[in-house]
């Protein structure tokens, strides 16, 4: 069965499998597993995430998927997004081969160094809020933001991955109400089940920053219950060791009323102009021309290999953890 029309014509060629030489699974999610490989014609690197169509049919996830291909395909123009370079079907599977990016999850490096220093930490969310500020463009809400959705690139710029929830059509004017996410970085109206907008997406970086500052999201707790209820009623803490101006913009970001939050206004234009990003040039940065601060230093597949093999056995329980808390917000929600 076909579950999208034929490979997209802004793409070079029409790939097949055969077309590329199978190195290492890198990764493996519900509908299938995402493969390091090879393409034969010009040796370049690509992840080639490999999807089973009996079981997105099974569960019904067919619009998802096209919503990821088709963000994919725009996300091909923005630095800090992952791209499509072709994507195929064989009457079993779909393929998205997609750029391989080699420095490891944000959230593996958050994990192992606990916290990052402020700009480090700002460095991060600019390049986030240009990727989001693109997709908003684009009447896109990605819906999903949090430091394992993140890649950082083999120089150490991020790179914003995993577009599975992502909603299309939402303009300024318009709302969603499907309830999705991942627990700690759910924005208050989508937890009380509200029609929601792309200030969801605000809130989630808001909640990444506070992540990447203090070692944990602002509302976290191990009690499930009480971390929602810490979401919706719980006034924002923010402990000593930020600068004021970070600290306002994560009151800012982190505002439960979506309309006073930041960016309800001017979305991406509100967000960069806030004090906190005075040192960054956007220019340069859209640009890649600002150094990152910190560099993966990869310096060949076979050590992203290894690199990738660590970090599942470094976060394996954290992953548990939230395996467990997204089963828990299914029985909240019912």
């Amino acid at each position: 069965m076909s579950l999208f029309l034929p490979h997209h014509s802004l793409l070079r060629f029409s790939a097949k499998p055969s077309d590329f030489e199978i190195l290492a699974i890198i990764g493996k999610g519900t509908f299938g597993k995402v493969l390091l490989a090879k393409l034969k014609s010009d040796n370049k690197f690509y992840a080639v995430k490999v999807l089973q169509k009996k079981i997105i049919l099974r569960k019904k996830e067919q619009k998802n998927i096209m919503a990821e291909r088709n963000v994919l395909l725009k996300s091909m123009k923005h630095p800090f997004l992952v791209g499509l370079h072709y994507s195929f079907q064989t009457p079993e599977k779909l393929y998205f081969v997609m750029d391989y990016v080699n420095g490891g999850e944000l959230f593996y490096h958050l994990q192992r160094e606990h916290c990052f220093s402020e700009p480090r930490a700002r460095f991060y969310t600019a390049e986030l809020a240009s990727a989001i500020g693109y997709l908003h463009s684009h009447n896109i809400v990605y819906r999903d933001l949090k430091p394992e959705n993140v890649l950082l690139d083999s120089e150490g710029h991020v790179v914003l991955t995993d577009f599975g929830l992502c909603k299309e059509g939402i303009d300024p004017e318009s709302t969603t109400s499907t309830f999705c996410g991942t627990p700690e970085y759910l924005a208050p109206e989508v937890l009380k089940q509200q029609p929601y907008d792309h200030t969801v997406d605000w809130w989630c970086l808001g909640t990444v920053l506070y992540e990447m500052i203090y070692g944990l999201p602002p509302f976290y707790s191990q009690d499930m219950s009480e971390m929602y209820d810490n979401i919706l009623h719980r006034p924002l803490s923010v402990p000593g060791g930020a600068s004021s101006v970070a600290c306002d913009l994560l009151m800012g970001l982190l505002q439960k009323d979506q309309h006073r939050r930041l960016g309800a206004i001017a979305d991406f234009l509100e967000v960069k102009n806030h004090t906190f990003f005075s040192p960054i040039n956007w220019d340069d940065l859209y640009h890649r021309r600002i150094k990152p601060p910190y560099n993966p230093n990869v310096v060949s597949v076979l050590d992203v290999i290894i690199n990738i093999w660590f970090c599942y056995l470094w976060v394996y329980h954290a992953y548990l953890k939230r395996i467990i808390a997204n089963l828990y917000t299914s029985i909240f929600i019912w």
